[in-house]
């Protein structure tokens, strides 16, 4: 019997071992834009989305590059998750050694930052919403080094390119998946007068 992506087990899982909303936000916002891309491509996006939601899962206990993400990988192996889904979480982290081959993997890493990025841009705007933010404005975050400095600008770019999408598409694509999950991503805008 082969392997069926279970997304109410992997949210348990998630939650199981990340406690922070930011960091479970985080992983809702890169499985929008992954789930996406999938429909874009034509892929199975209850894989891909299950994939990018337990990307991160073990970071908040195991933020190490000598533990993440090889405990969470170690982890989903026990539980029976297939290759594609480890390999993919394993290439996301540069460090791991795993070289990104598949479309699902440059898929991963190309959505893992910029998921991060768009989702602050959103939040800085007077709005706090992703609704009326474009990609020209997520561009402008970009030159200013200072603004979500955690984020690599080479990283984003590196990630585009694996897709073999301009900057710019791949931002506005990001964009619109986020959209799609505005309300439970927090990027709807109801926090502006909070």
């Amino acid at each position: 019997m082969s392997w069926v992506p279970d997304r109410e087990r992997a949210w348990a899982l998630l939650t199981e071992y990340t406690q922070g909303e930011s960091l479970r936000r985080h992983a809702l916002g890169v499985e929008a834009a992954v789930r996406g891309y999938a429909r874009q491509f034509g892929e199975d996006e209850a894989l891909w989305g299950v994939t990018a939601l337990l990307h991160d899962f073990d970071y908040e206990r195991w933020p190490s590059p000598d533990d993440h993400p090889f405990r969470g990988v170690e982890i989903l192996r026990e539980r029976g998750y297939p290759d594609q889904v480890t390999r993919a979480i394993l290439s996301h982290a540069d460090y791991s050694g795993v070289v990104r081959a598949t479309r699902l993997e440059h898929t991963l890493y190309a959505c893992d930052e910029m998921a991060g990025l768009v989702t602050a841009a959103a939040l800085v705007r007077p709005s706090r919403s992703i609704m009326d933010l474009d990609a020209s404005s997520v561009r402008k975050r970009m030159k200013d080094k200072a603004f979500a400095r955690a984020v690599s600008r080479e990283d984003l770019t590196r990630g585009a390119d694996g897709l073999g999408l301009p900057l710019e598409t791949h931002i506005a694509n990001v964009i619109g998946f986020l959209r799609e999950q505005a309300g439970a991503l927090g990027l709807d805008g109801s926090a502006a007068g909070a």
